[in-house]
């Protein structure tokens, strides 16, 4: 029981948006601080937010909540290739953030580059805050919510299969007959009686 539930659409869907939603946030925060000496920009100290040394974390986040909407709501096929957008998307976020967790003044020397106008990278002192370790944590929901909805897509049902109206219904003896909804599509009222019932 417990495990249906942890691979429920809802569950998935929930994990998923949770953890872009984490990514979103943290792409506005502070994620590298420290200091730079330079010619032009003298002794002084320059901060980078995720957005800034982590380019992409906004667009994959954004992508894996939109590949998370899209299993919920797509047949048997898509739903396994919308399953797999969604787990790129987390690893490849992962990824940015454990680069500039791990390596913090190569990621801000591209930013002190930038700020001097010059291309590279510039020598910094820096720091990463707590934010680059967050934005992993929801990079990896991502990574378990496309996990888990993997396991548990073969009893998921899309959203189209609850409203559909079946095309053909059963006869008196069980063949398969017409619709009014087709009657109405060949140009055929059903609501006038049918002529060759007599008067």
């Amino acid at each position: 029981m417990t495990s249906s539930r942890l691979t429920s659409k809802l569950s998935v869907v929930l994990l998923a948006l949770v953890g872009a939603a984490v990514l979103l946030v943290g792409a506005g925060r502070v994620w590298v601080s420290g200091t730079v000496n330079d010619a032009v920009l003298g002794a002084s100290r320059i901060s980078g937010t995720g957005s800034e040394v982590a380019s992409g974390v906004v667009a994959l986040a954004l992508v894996g909540a939109a590949a998370a909407l899209a299993s919920a709501t797509s047949g048997a096929l898509v739903r396994r290739v919308t399953l797999v957008v969604l787990a790129l998307a987390g690893a490849a976020e992962c990824a940015v953030a454990a680069r500039v967790a791990l390596s913090p003044a190569s990621s801000l020397g591209a930013i002190a580059a930038k700020a001097a106008g010059r291309t590279g990278s510039l020598e910094t002192h820096a720091t990463a805050s707590a934010w680059p370790v967050v934005c992993v944590v929801a990079a990896l929901m991502l990574v378990l919510a496309a996990v888990a909805g993997w396991v548990g897509a073969v009893r998921w049902r899309g959203l189209g299969a609850r409203y559909e109206t079946p095309s053909t219904s059963a006869g008196a003896r069980g063949q398969r007959v017409a619709t009014d909804w087709d009657r109405l599509d060949a140009g055929d009222d059903p609501t006038l009686r049918d002529p060759s019932a007599g008067t």
